[in-house]
């Protein structure tokens, strides 16, 4: 089998999905991340069928078994007043309409097990402490430098290094940041046996308010619950940060009192942490994820807010169908192919960055619009929560 150099930017989880992929398809991959060591960062992360799947041909089966939740309901309920709206089953729901299951886990958890495969795999190079700041293609090759005059070259470059990706710019012609949404997002992580047993949950249940909504379930085999809520507030300083500490009264100042059991859910958080939404809008065409021997996967060419939970969901799709465009692939094919990557790629992250936006506007709906709404909820039910187009491709 034609095996190729593939350099990948990034070590979260776009990078290593990546990584992990290209190397069972045979390829020598070098790997950069630019931390020194790779540390524990962020809290829960849901993972649809279309992301089981593509992690199960990842072969990282069994270990995600042993690290995740398998909620067994998506529960819809009011901000305000905490009656139920609507309902999805999950569980064996899911297993049977789209051949595996709706999970969810710490993103702690879900990298760890992607390094360690790819540190396992023999065809990976992990590189800590390495920023990449320059990359050039030249005639059947790309060669990327980093801080320290250190130097590589292979025959194509991934770049999966984020939100404020440096191998963008050799793609997109666009000099313009991120955009900061005017979102805030405060997370917070408990183990359930804290809690007392009536906020204790197996399901995922999202409450729906004016301008904010909340999130809770269940992560770490269900040993742990995970509380997520999003509000449209002030941003909670530097957009560049991944986090910063935060309190309980910083988070209701920004969204005020809401029903009396989810007030108890928040009041229960041992802490918080918050950070601004930023985004771009969806991709406009395959020109914007690959150019000659360089491709973007992840938040580097599509990032989207949280509100239909699939931003890490897509980040592992790219890497697969990059590893699937790239297979036997000899040096001189790469620019067709990673053509080919994009063609395939692009329309399903702009729609579903599109899809989170409008989920953004739905979920924090106010007035009538938030009335109709819930009567639509309230009679559709699990028809309107279903998802078929992207959990079943």
């Amino acid at each position: 089998m034609t095996a190729a150099h593939i350099l990948v930017a990034g070590g979260g989880i776009a990078g290593l999905a990546s990584a992990l992929a290209l190397a069972r398809r045979r390829h020598r991959v070098d790997l950069f991340e630019q931390a020194v060591a790779f540390a524990e960062v962020g809290a829960g992360i849901q993972l649809g069928p279309n992301v089981a799947r593509r992690l199960q041909a990842l072969g990282v089966w069994e270990p995600l078994m042993r690290i995740a939740a398998k909620p067994d309901a998506l529960v819809v309920r009011s901000a305000v007043h905490g009656g139920e709206i609507a309902r999805l089953p999950l569980g064996n729901a899911m297993l049977r309409s789209y051949g595996a299951p709706y999970l969810c886990a710490h993103r702690a958890d879900l990298h760890g097990l992607l390094l360690a495969a790819v540190r396992g795999s023999g065809a990976v190079t992990v590189n800590t402490g390495t920023r990449i700041t320059d990359a050039v293609a030249r005639s059947g090759a790309v060669c990327v430098s980093s801080i320290g005059t250190r130097a590589w070259e292979g025959d194509a470059l991934i770049g999966a290094d984020g939100l404020w990706s440096t191998v963008r710019a050799r793609i997109v012609e666009d000099a313009s940041p991120p955009c900061a949404t005017g979102h805030t997002a405060w997370r917070a992580l408990i183990r359930q046996s804290a809690l007392p047993a009536a906020l204790r949950s197996t399901q995922i249940t999202v409450w729906l308010g004016p301008r904010l909504h909340a999130v809770a379930y269940p992560v770490r085999r269900g040993e742990a619950l995970n509380v997520v809520v999003l509000a449209e507030a002030a941003p909670a300083g530097d957009a560049r940060d991944w986090d910063q500490a935060s309190s309980l009264a910083a988070l209701q100042a920004a969204t005020g009192r809401t029903d009396a059991g989810l007030q108890a859910l928040l009041e229960a958080m041992p802490a918080w942490r918050a950070w601004t939404l930023c985004d771009r809008p969806p991709l406009s065409g395959p020109g914007q994820m690959a150019g000659e021997r360089v491709a973007l996967a992840g938040d580097a060419a599509h990032p989207m807010l949280p509100y239909l939970a699939q931003g890490a969901g897509m980040a592992i799709e790219d890497g697969v169908a990059l590893a699937e465009a790239l297979d036997g692939c000899a040096a001189e094919e790469v620019p067709r192919r990673l053509a080919h990557y994009a063609d395939g790629r692009w329309e399903r992250n702009a729609q579903v960055q599109a899809r989170a936006r409008r989920n953004g506007e739905i979920f924090h709906a106010t007035g009538l619009v938030r009335v109709g709404r819930d009567a639509a909820l309230r009679l559709l039910g699990a028809r309107l929560l279903d998802v078929p187009w992207l959990y079943g491709a």
